[in-house]
């Protein structure tokens, strides 16, 4: 018995397959048209999207290891004791990726030159006016934005006149206008940077809509970071090669000052025998002799500031670096080609198989329902109609 149910069951699915294969089979010219309406709106929404160029540079961090610089033992000749001179990371390399993303380094690439052709002209401006004036949507952008635009301009008609800025010429990161921070938000989405848990590698990817300007700003971006890391990073070091230094030069002063002093008065008592001549002399040698200790003990301490530098200033080695794209990395027209046409391929056998049948159910479920309200219902409804 239980092998009969389980055939049954098997054929009772079967015959259900088969049965919305035929249905899908008689359709199959609706099935068609959907395929072809899904077709034309994908070439229409593949030739809409702008061409965009993507830039890959590959870059590799270099990793100091404590007191394993070739600086140390070169140090070491001159007295300097470099052991002890800390040069962990102060920034990892797994925290690019949000000093890239952060509202001031962005900020930063708005005073990028570039240089690109717009309508067989070459137009020579910076990052921010070409994110503003050059840059391209697709056309339903616009009409989705046309109502918060009519609203935003209805609404500004209510509230105090505010002065316009323009551009970004003395412009505060902690308060930035609506038109920055949309082009800065841009500006971020078209850049990303990747790290790699194992290697340490870094991968920065610029997208454009230019590939000569997403060749200059990710040259631009990998120099920035560079700069960014290497000044986040020796930022106390060079605090005390500066401290340092102001205690060099006044420890030279104060010496060369005594130097000259002892200098002036031992040639103005020459072949004097006086014992006070004598402990002056002897008391101006010694002081002399204690500023030219202080002064090459900051001699020292400034050379060894020095090479603290030079050991917390990272150093990249760029692996893949950026050049011109020569095709658009997106979109992919005949990907959105295909995804349209699968997306109408399935509305269209949904539609088939039950869409169409339960709009039929629900239209006569409203019909009826509506019969059902219009008959009169007793004897109270027949008389008052007679």
């Amino acid at each position: 018995m239980e092998e009969k149910n389980n055939i049954t069951e098997e054929q009772y699915e079967e015959i259900d397959l088969m049965e919305l294969l035929r249905k899908l089979l008689k359709n199959w010219k609706l099935i068609l048209k959907w395929c072809g309406v899904a077709a034309a709106i994908g070439l229409v929404v593949g030739f809409s999207i702008p061409r965009q160029y993507t830039v890959t540079v590959s870059l590799a961090p270099e990793f100091v290891s404590r007191g394993s610089s070739s600086l140390a033992s070169l140090a070491s000749f001159a007295g300097i004791n470099l052991n002890n001179v800390s040069t962990s990371d102060a920034v990892y390399p797994d925290l690019y990726p949000d000093i890239v993303a952060s509202t001031p380094f962005m900020i930063e690439l708005f005073s990028v030159p570039v240089e690109f052709s717009h309508k067989d002209e070459t137009v020579s401006t910076d990052m921010y006016d070409y994110m503003k004036n050059y840059t391209k949507s697709p056309w339903w952008s616009y009409v989705v934005s046309a109502p918060m635009k009519a609203l935003g301009w209805f609404t500004g008609l209510f509230r105090e006149k505010e002065e316009k800025v323009e551009g970004y010429a003395g412009m505060d990161p902690a308060a930035l206008t609506l038109e920055q921070q949309n082009i800065c938000k841009a500006l971020s989405d078209n850049i990303s940077i990747s790290v790699d848990s194992k290697t340490a590698e870094i991968t920065a990817e610029v997208t454009m809509q230019d590939p000569d300007v997403a060749a200059e700003l990710a040259t631009e971006l990998i120099d920035k970071l560079q700069e960014y890391v290497t000044a986040y990073r020796t930022e106390k070091s060079r605090k005390d090669l500066n401290y340092y230094q102001e205690l060099y030069d006044e420890a030279k002063a104060v010496y060369y000052e005594s130097q000259q002093a002892y200098a002036k008065y031992v040639d103005a008592n020459q072949g004097v025998v006086r014992q006070s001549v004598l402990i002056e002399q002897e008391r101006l040698r010694h002081e002399m002799e204690l500023n030219s200790t202080l002064y090459t003990a900051c001699a020292q301490q400034l050379q060894t500031a020095k090479a603290k530098v030079q050991m917390e200033t990272p150093v990249f080695a760029v692996i893949d670096p950026p050049t011109r794209p020569l095709r658009p990395s997106k979109p992919s027209k005949m990907m959105t080609l295909i995804a349209f046409i699968f997306l109408g391929g399935v509305c269209s056998c949904v539609w088939v198989l039950w869409g169409r049948e339960w709009t039929q159910n629900f239209r006569k479920t409203m019909n009826d329902g509506s019969d059902a309200d219009g008959k009169p219902d007793g004897p109270e409804d027949a008389g008052n109609k007679k």
